[in-house]
């Protein structure tokens, strides 16, 4: 797809690959994922999920231009998100990975003709097999609006020069990333808190100037929280629920925060050993990060995740994360003398 129907100036980070309207309001949309993405880069042999996210975000100005005719420069803002996923159904090939997206849009408002706001109820499927759902829902709003909306913030390039400078990023090890470049959170006195690092140079995370840190940037703040919160302890985010209340301003510090609200199956209790990690940097290492891992059956860990800045809370999310175990190795033949 033209990387303008997307919002990216990257042609590299266009996702989408065909649209087409199968009935009134409903749509399918397919998509091609690199079998390794430089900023949403696989782990344990599975597909990060934060790139099913970044398909399912692209569709929606993909369907604002094309199916509803919003104008080019009009802005679209998330209200809402969630999404679940198979995560064995996230397994990297050798290939190229095929997705298909049946959307079907509701809550369709328009004003003065032109889409206001629309609910986007989302089922992926790959290779005909279910891979998640997810709901998203966002409003569009013309660019006088939009101006008179964010006063002084309205301007993007003065937004991102007045931007905080960049803190210092935790090791990338207890947020599930292999380089600090994709480090997205910053640590602080506070045990499970977090400043955001906002790097406005960043290729993918800010293709293209914004006024506001991006939604994509408070998921993936999100998911490393989670990750940091469960440390050592391996996981993947299986769900999430989002709700995105202001906007995270550029030229002031973001506080993320992240709390264990509830446990199943036999992961341990928080600080044990055997169980999920308290957020303290213990240096242990999960023994997964190299080779391939699977999804436990059992043990789901709920976190939530909350963003705030100058004493409001900006944004909330709660995270359904699934522990991975190493995969059985075939044990050595006593036979073989090669």
């Amino acid at each position: 797809m033209p990387k303008e129907y997307v919002h990216k100036t990257a042609l590299s980070e266009v996702l989408l690959t065909s649209w087409k309207e199968t009935a009134p309001d409903v749509h399918v949309v397919t998509a091609e994922w690199p079998r390794a993405h430089a900023f949403y880069s696989s782990r344990n042999r599975l597909h990060d999920p934060l790139l099913l996210v970044e398909t399912i975000r692209q569709t929606i100005p993909l369907l604002s231009h094309l199916a509803y005719q919003v104008p080019f420069g009009h802005q679209l803002i998330w209200d809402h998100f969630t999404y679940a996923l198979e995560p064995g159904v996230l397994r990297t090939e050798t290939a190229p990975t095929e997705i298909e997206l049946r959307i079907v849009c509701s809550g369709i408002k328009r004003r003065r003709g032109i889409l206001s706001s629309l609910t986007m109820d989302v089922e992926a499927t790959r290779n005909g097999v279910r891979l998640g759902t997810a709901v998203a829902r966002f409003t569009s709003h013309a660019p006088a609006v939009y101006r008179r909306l964010r006063g002084a913030y309205g301007d993007a390039r003065e937004a991102m020069a007045r931007a905080v400078p960049l803190p210092p990023p935790v090791a990338p090890r207890r947020v599930a990333r292999a380089q600090y470049e994709s480090v997205v959170l910053s640590p602080t006195d506070t045990r499970n808190r977090w400043q955001l690092r906002a790097d406005t140079t960043h290729p993918v995370i800010f293709d293209h100037p914004v006024d506001h840190a991006p939604g994509m940037l408070l998921l993936e703040a999100t998911h490393q929280a989670v990750h940091a919160v469960l440390h050592p302890l391996p996981v993947i985010p299986v769900g999430l629920s989002a709700v995105f209340a202001r906007y995270a301003e550029l030229d002031a510090p973001c506080w993320i925060e992240a709390t264990i609200i509830g446990q199943e199956g036999e992961v341990g209790e928080p600080g044990t050993e055997s169980g999920v990690g308290t957020g303290a940097d213990s240096g242990a290492e999960s023994g997964t990060e190299s080779g391939a891992a699977r999804t436990g059956s059992s043990g789901l860990v709920h976190v939530r995740v909350t963003a705030h800045q100058n004493g409001r809370e900006l944004f909330t999310a709660t995270v359904e994360a699934r522990p991975l175990v190493p995969e059985p190795r075939m044990p050595p033949n006593p036979e073989y003398d090669g």
